[in-house]
């Protein structure tokens, strides 16, 4: 049972979540597609790569303000695809949600950042034969609740469906999940206490349903919250009882006026700390084999 929507922006978000299942699960009208274009494609668009799938809402999906120039973690690299609403490979750039999360002005986010840490890491250590090609596939949408996030909900299955087609369109791994959310989970008591376990459930379905049993799961812990709950989701973030979820903390990250998104350069640190995070599981990870 959904809890009830109190407030007029669950409603917008309802409404960018099913304009959201039907762009990704369904294939892309002829027009949307021809619109599309205007994203660069990339000669490493049939090249296998290291998957990751962003998802959550605004933080996600960045809201931080682009300066100009670009500082060098957030722009362009021709080694870092995003798989745009039309199932393309093109050259990720910020927005990197421009064509996913439609019903907001998106910014800066923590993805971008994060692959330039991996292919940094790999410079330092030698690229070998074939190098790092990361493939990041946006499905975070602002102002959504973790229900919206259950198995059988259009969010859910919209990322399920694009994840399955970024994993056919040129091959790879998926590398992990990069989850923030839950800011609009701390307006609800209800909400709050029944995080951890949602939580949880998303984390062993997105396992079963994409058939990876041990799939990482890096989730970013609470800055800010829109209601008077942030500390009870905060500690269920903290203590999600399963094995390969892992937390980054972006407690006392600068925030933009509005109190709740984070800053640009806060986006940067995020970005860092869950590269890092990635590294640090591949590490060890790989000491055990």
């Amino acid at each position: 049972m959904k809890p009830a929507a109190r407030r007029p922006l669950l409603l917008c978000a309802l409404a960018a979540a099913a304009a959201l299942s039907f762009l990704l699960v369904a294939p892309p009208p002829p027009l949307l597609s021809s619109l599309l274009l205007v994203f660069p494609a990339s000669p490493y668009a049939g090249s296998p790569k290291l998957l990751f799938l962003l998802a959550g809402q605004s933080n996600m999906a960045g809201r931080g303000i682009a300066p100009s120039p670009l500082p060098p973690p957030f722009r362009p690299h021709p080694r870092v695809l995003r798989l745009a609403a039309s199932r393309r490979w093109v050259v990720a750039a910020p927005p990197l949600h421009a064509d996913i999360d439609t019903h907001k002005a998106c910014g800066l986010g923590p993805a971008m950042p994060f692959a330039h840490r991996l292919l940094q890491d790999q410079e330092e250590v030698g690229s070998g034969e074939h190098p790092l090609v990361l493939g990041l596939v946006p499905c975070a949408v602002g102002g959504t609740r973790i229900w919206m996030w259950a198995k059988g909900e259009p969010l859910y299955e919209a990322a399920v469906a694009r994840t399955r087609a970024a994993l056919a369109a040129g091959g790879g791994t998926l590398g992990a999940v990069l989850w923030f959310q839950g800011e609009s989970d701390t307006i609800e008591l209800d909400d709050a206490t029944a995080y951890g376990g949602r939580m949880e459930r998303l984390v062993n379905d997105l396992r079963t349903d994409l058939g990876i049993p041990d799939l990482l799961v890096i989730q970013v812990g609470l800055a800010s919250g829109e209601g008077n709950y942030t500390d009870i989701v905060r500690e269920a973030q903290k203590n999600i009882k399963l094995p390969n979820v892992v937390l980054v903390d972006a407690i006392g990250l600068p925030l933009k006026d509005d109190q709740l998104h984070l800053s640009t350069e806060a986006q940067l640190q995020v970005g860092e700390m869950l590269g890092q995070a990635y590294l640090k599981y591949k590490s060890s990870t790989e000491s055990r084999q």
